[in-house]
């Protein structure tokens, strides 16, 4: 297990571009990109762990983990002593993808208009965990949000009614947020593993796969 002088936004731009760290079983350690940001990032056979605890107390936990070795740093144990010892929680791991920006506008059939409503439940959330949050409605029946999230990379989220599910919005939304991402670049999601639709739905409109993260925050 090694640690290298990288930061989260390197490895992430490289990720972003195909470029991954080396599929070596080994465990990187880099500091956190923020105070709000802390957690770990699965690759195949190579873990990332941004945090601003000791490197050596990472190593020699994930060492006394007792499973795979490849699974170490995803596995309850480590995910729990992470957070004892941070004193921040974690929610799930996510499956993360990423997609590059394409030019605009979105479908003017989703008539998308902008959101100004901090108190509506998916800007509220998204509040908590990014910033600079930019949010559209869409008079098909969703909503998307765009904001600045781990290590300054550029996140989405989509959600569709009730009424207005089965019938491709959710991929439709997934790929309007390809075209509404400020400065071009690329854009991220993450999508919990077990959420088939929201898993098929990002992958069809054009997000690739390149990990699991699991992202510590404060309650």
């Amino acid at each position: 297990m090694a640690s290298a002088p990288a930061s989260l936004d390197a490895v992430l731009s490289a990720a972003a571009r195909g470029e991954f760290p080396a599929a070596d079983g080994s465990t990187t350690v880099v500091p956190q990109p923020s105070p709000r940001d802390a957690g770990v990032m699965s690759f195949t056979a190579h873990t990332v762990v941004f945090t601003d605890e000791d490197p050596q107390w990472v190593r020699a936990t994930v060492a006394g983990i007792g499973c795979d070795p490849l699974a170490a740093t995803m596995n309850p144990g480590f995910l729990t002593a992470f957070g004892q010892r941070t004193g921040l929680a974690v929610d799930t791991i996510d499956l993360v993808t990423v997609a590059s920006a394409v030019p605009g506008p979105p479908d003017p059939a989703l008539g998308l208009r902008v959101l100004d409503d901090p108190d509506h439940p998916r800007v509220a959330r998204a509040l908590k965990r990014r910033d600079d949050v930019r949010v559209w409605t869409s008079d098909a029946g969703g909503v998307v949000v765009l904001g600045r999230g781990v290590a300054g990379r550029w996140e989405v989220s989509v959600e569709v009614d009730e009424s207005a599910r089965h019938r491709g919005l959710g991929r439709a939304l997934a790929a309007a947020a390809r075209a509404l991402v400020p400065g071009g670049g690329t854009v991220w999601a993450q999508q919990a593993p077990g959420n088939a639709r929201s898993v098929r739905a990002f992958q069809a409109a054009g997000f690739r796969p390149v990990g699991a993260e699991a992202l510590f925050f404060a309650r």
